[in-house]
């Protein structure tokens, strides 16, 4: 008889149904999954876990070690617009995607590829996109990565190949909606919405089946202009709450606004859903109702019932909303005690410069301070929870020099929170932004729709003007204290567009910036620890997660967005470089290969004419133009168009803006907006500041409209 150690047969045993066990399947991520997220090593949604702390405990990077983190591996792709994803890592795979809401898979050790996913969005629906054709994720649920692609649809992978299970548009095709941010999945169901909030439509969150696409409920976050109901889970409050809030106005006519094109937070507690509602549209509420009522649910932070879409609560930010500050910027769900007791918080930064913590059981506000310097307000009224403006805010014919700006003292980039400090770590900015009355607004389908003058911002300055409003734009990295309302240590940048920002179990707090490089930070006192350049800007959020014993950290590079496409002249001067995937660990040693920089376009100007008017030409321009090539034709992002070959002649210059044959580049034809003499006008303009002409200073004097007679 043979004597055997049980504990080693055992042992063996155990090895043996080990290697015999199936793997995982992709993508398993349930709602359990994401809750325990926000308290362990995964990274299985948007924000990490349900309450979108973007905080994980992982300690191995820590203010000690991170001095010897390293480059693991890198990817680099077919896309040279901006990069605004947070990457998903489940069971060792990492998922991300980049500009035209290509998606990614990779082995989230080594780097190596699984699969690739291209929805082919139309390159003409890049026009409809305001801030670039940017995508800032996916959500993965139960075997499939859901993504919503630019152009409307919300496409279910599988999770393991990447092929289509099924596609459904969410939007109507022949409206300028768009969609640039990550979808959520809650109880089986993915949550949507969309943009276009400036071009004139109507805003809304979808809850699609995960399993099969059908549409489940959907909340409109404004009233019908019809007037009649849709069907939807809104119906009744839009009904008993919305709809006496919206005198008449353009709004009817415009589609009134109210996108909700990124926040979107689950508590699983209560079964609720918070969602951020963007500006009315036309911005101006004089154009767009009249100057009169609160026009709900506009700019507002919305509660509703996560199986049915029904309304349980709001709180509006900014009543009757005027000046494009959105409440659509990410929320944090947290657990704080605030004088003295003990509440559920939902905290935003909004753009309009307050600090909100907010009881999210009920939408009572509990506190609101100002981050940043604000022109607009002098505070937040607590008993009313409105804001107290100050009257030069509601701007009319004079020109009022406000701030923030439309960017916002804080926009889509993701902030953190810090359960080990207590600290929200905020990307902030500071800019200002001249406000006045349009007096000739009228709507144009499918362009952009303000209803205020763009030329006060293109107005020429003298160099003292120039310099004191330089002095005004600003970025930093505020680490926020929301009990007290008040800034923990702030770290300046030198460039106003900022990024967004992780928080870590090693007291650290990582960010990207716009001049090329990547920083760690104590996270109790913002001393820098570690920089990386990354050879290109950074907007997009950093993000940590652990594979076999081993912490890394992934950050999405490339510059781009809103800031960069609208006011590029004020951020570093460089030719757009496609956009990359950079992943950390301590002691990486892979080496990035530097950028090739492709050549600068010249072209002489000396002897071409042209028969147009270059002051009526500035005029155009700034109204139509400015926001994809920069105010004054200064883009440098889009295509500096004083210096394209297409304006040495008419009937070049011609065929891309009024026959359109750049569509597929997003540079559609402007012949619904534009005459042809209007084009020769813009081109003279343009000739004029290539030629390194002043600006025409009497321009904004002249009476001539855009696309007059």
């Amino acid at each position: 008889m043979k004597f055997i150690n049980l504990g080693l047969a055992l042992a063996l045993a155990a090895t043996v149904a080990a290697c015999q066990k199936p793997a995982p399947k992709a993508g398993a991520v349930d709602g359990a999954r994401i809750a325990a997220a926000d308290t362990n090593a995964d990274w299985v949604s948007y924000g990490k876990g349900y309450s979108e702390q973007r905080y994980s405990p992982l300690t191995k990077v820590d203010t000690k070690s991170v001095g010897r983190l390293g480059l693991a591996w890198y990817a680099q792709f077919d896309t040279d617009r901006g990069q605004e994803a947070t990457p998903l890592v489940v069971d060792g795979v990492l998922y991300t995607t980049t500009a035209w809401s290509k998606v990614y898979a990779f082995d989230a050790a080594t780097g190596a590829p699984k699969w690739s996913y291209d929805p082919k969005v139309p390159g003409a629906k890049g026009f409809d996109a305001c801030c670039d054709v940017v995508n800032r994720g996916v959500a993965v649920w139960k075997g499939r990565v859901y993504v919503g692609a630019l152009d409307g649809r919300l496409i279910a992978l599988d999770a393991a190949t990447g092929k289509p299970v099924w596609s459904v548009q969410t939007t109507d095709p022949n409206k300028p909606f768009t969609i640039t941010g990550a979808p959520r999945v809650v109880k089986d169901k993915v949550l949507i919405g969309n943009s276009g909030a400036e071009y004139g439509v109507r805003g809304y969150i979808s809850a699609y089946d995960a399993a099969t696409g059908k549409l489940v409920w959907r909340f409109y976050t404004i009233p019908n202009p019809t007037g009649a109901a849709d069907g939807a889970a809104s119906d009744k409050v839009l009904k008993e709450k919305a709809q006496a809030s919206w005198p008449e106005g353009a709004w009817k006519l415009v589609g009134g606004g109210g996108t909700v094109w990124d926040a979107i937070v689950y508590d699983p507690a209560l079964d609720m859903i918070y969602f951020g509602v963007d500006n009315g549209t036309p911005w101006n509420q004089e154009e767009r109702s009249g100057g009169k009522g609160d026009n709900l649910f506009v700019s507002s932070i919305v509660a509703v019932k996560a199986d049915t879409g029904e309304y349980v609560w709001h709180y509006q930010v900014n009543p009757g909303e005027s000046w494009d500050y959105s409440a659509v910027q990410p929320m944090i769900l947290a657990d704080l005690t605030v004088d003295g007791a003990p509440h559920k918080v939902l905290m935003q930064a909004p753009k309009n410069g307050f600090f909100y913590v907010i009881d999210r059981t009920n939408g009572k506000l509990l506190s609101a301070k100002n981050f940043v310097p604000v022109t607009w307000a002098k505070g937040i009224d607590m008993a009313t929870g409105r804001p107290i403006e100050n009257p030069s805010a509601r701007y009319g014919s004079k020109v009022e020099l406000q701030m923030p700006a439309p960017l916002g003292a804080h926009n889509w980039h993701p902030m953190a929170f810090s359960p080990k400090t207590g600290l929200v770590y905020i990307p902030a900015q500071q800019m200002p932004f001249a406000f006045q009355n349009d007096p000739s607004f009228a709507y144009k389908p499918g362009g952009w729709n303000l209803g205020i003058n763009l030329l006060a911002n293109a107005a020429p300055m003298t160099a003292e003007q120039a310099k004191q409003m330089a002095s005004m734009i600003k970025g930093s990295l505020i680490a926020w204290d929301p009990v007290n309302q008040k800034a923990a240590w702030t770290v300046p940048r030198p460039y106003f567009w900022n990024a967004g920002v992780l928080a870590t179990g090693g007291g650290l707090v990582f960010q990207g910036a716009a001049e090329g490089q990547f920083y760690a930070y104590d996270a109790a006192n913002g001393k820098q620890l570690w920089a990386y350049p990354t050879g290109n800007g950074v907007i997009a959020a950093p993000m940590t997660y652990e594979v076999n014993g081993e912490q890394y950290v992934a950050l999405m590079v490339g510059a781009g967005g809103g800031g960069q496409v609208s006011a590029p002249s004020l951020l570093p001067t460089r030719p757009r470089l496609p956009g990359r995937l950079l992943v950390f660990k301590l002691g990486g040693t892979a080496k990035a290969p530097p950028f090739v920089l492709p050549a600068q376009p010249t072209i002489d100007l000396t002897n071409v004419k042209t028969t147009g008017d270059a002051k009526r030409g500035y005029q155009i321009f700034n109204n139509n133009c400015q926001v994809c090539h920069g105010a004054n034709a200064t883009g440098s992002w889009l295509p500096d168009l004083k210096r394209s070959p297409m304006i040495t002649t008419p009937a070049d210059f011609n065929s891309v803006v009024m026959e359109g044959v750049r569509a597929h580049n997003g540079m559609v034809s402007f012949s619904r907006f534009l005459k042809p003499q209007d084009v020769e006008d813009v081109r003279a303009f343009l000739i004029s500041q290539g030629k390194g002409e002043p600006l025409p200073g009497a321009a904004a004097e002249a009476k001539t409209a855009v696309g007059a007679k």
